[in-house]
């Protein structure tokens, strides 16, 4: 076991929740041809206007491999009308695009101002898509470059299987973080544990299975997010013949049933599922929950489905403040995860 001693949350570190004010968001440049086979160039579009409408309220800063790589991104930001000066390239080569799990975990310490980063390990959702040596890595590559102590714990975990309410609550699936492919020496307590200890937070709030065709064995990111302290917004199936139907009634019926530390109950407000978005004979996970929240923007993926407009109703009445944007994530998901998966914020001290 883990010697919890001198862990993040005893220093007094927290994991902030994504609508507190962000530095930065973090990107890695995809490039992965087998992530989006035969389709990558067609992403890079509307992957710029995510940037574009990031770069209003942010840094966006990128991981590329190498200098080709910059001069290809910068080309594509151009076209897109990124500003320019509001984007800062690394050159750290990744393996893939998916920052949210490979990305950094940022804390920060609101005593003493200070912020430092969790190395989880990385193995590319139980080993499916090797090799991810690169990806492994970037965590501590980012927190040397910018002088950050780093955590390492020593067990896997991926950013898209954890949301937080930043206020001691944290939200995930079994189906992820029980998975045998994962912490396979690790029981349900002691992974909390970890969670406790490394991410700050008093409370685990655990779901059951994720959507069909996700093949990160179920993460939170694509059914089930924070949108203020007590509320959640969660995807629900209105078609009872459809494999998601029965999943998403159940993780609603147990949403309903939870309570936070104070003893309140969760507010839980229904998404809708976009229509089944299907390449290739091949249900894609696409979700209305997979949007990323920045300074300046919600980002939506919607799918030329007839759900998107209600579902982007809905999230903007849970952001009276923000602007809510919707971005075409039909060619997007086919590397089956959209723009909460992408990117990874670096909260402000």
């Amino acid at each position: 076991m883990s010697n919890f001693e001198n862990s993040p949350a005893k220093q007094g570190y927290t994991f902030p929740a994504e609508w507190e004010t962000h530095t930065a968001t973090w990107l890695s440049w995809p490039h992965k041809e087998a992530s989006w086979p035969g389709k990558i160039e067609s992403i890079y579009a509307n992957y710029c206007a995510f940037i574009k409408e990031v770069a209003q309220g942010e840094l966006v800063r990128i991981n590329v491999a190498n200098q080709q790589m910059q001069a290809s991104a910068t080309q594509h930001l151009q076209q897109a009308g990124v500003d320019l000066n509001l984007i800062e390239f690394y050159e750290f080569p990744t393996n893939d695009a998916w920052c949210r799990d490979h990305g950094p975990a940022f804390l920060v310490n609101r005593s003493t101002k200070k912020k430092a980063v969790v190395d989880w390990g990385y193995n590319a959702w139980g080993g499916k898509y090797p090799p991810y040596d690169l990806d492994d890595v970037i965590p501590t590559r980012i927190a040397e470059h910018f002088n950050l102590p780093v955590f390492n714990p020593g067990i896997v975990m991926e950013g898209g299987s954890v949301d937080f309410n930043g206020a001691g609550t944290l939200l995930t699936t079994t189906a992820c973080l029980l998975n045998k492919n994962r912490n396979p020496h690790l029981k349900q307590s002691q992974i909390e544990e970890y969670l406790h200890n490394y991410y700050g937070v008093q409370q685990i709030l655990w779901l059951g299975d994720g959507i069909v065709g996700d093949d990160t064995d179920g993460h939170i990111d694509d059914i089930t997010r924070f949108v203020n302290e007590d509320t959640v917004v969660t995807v629900v199936e209105e078609n009872k013949s459809d494999e998601n139907y029965a999943i998403l009634q159940h993780n609603l019926q147990v949403l309903k049933g939870m309570r936070l530390p104070n003893g309140k109950q969760l507010n839980v407000i229904e998404l809708p599922m976009p229509t089944p978005v299907i390449h290739e004979d091949q249900l894609l996970p696409a979700s209305y929950a997979n949007f990323y929240i920045s300074n300046a923007a919600v980002v939506v993926p919607t799918y030329r489905s007839d759900s998107d407009q209600k579902a982007l109703d809905i999230i903007q009445q849970c952001f009276p403040q923000r602007k809510v944007v919707g971005i075409d994530s039909t060619d997007i998901i086919w590397g089956l995860g959209s723009f909460h998966c992408l990117s990874q914020q670096e909260p402000e001290i």
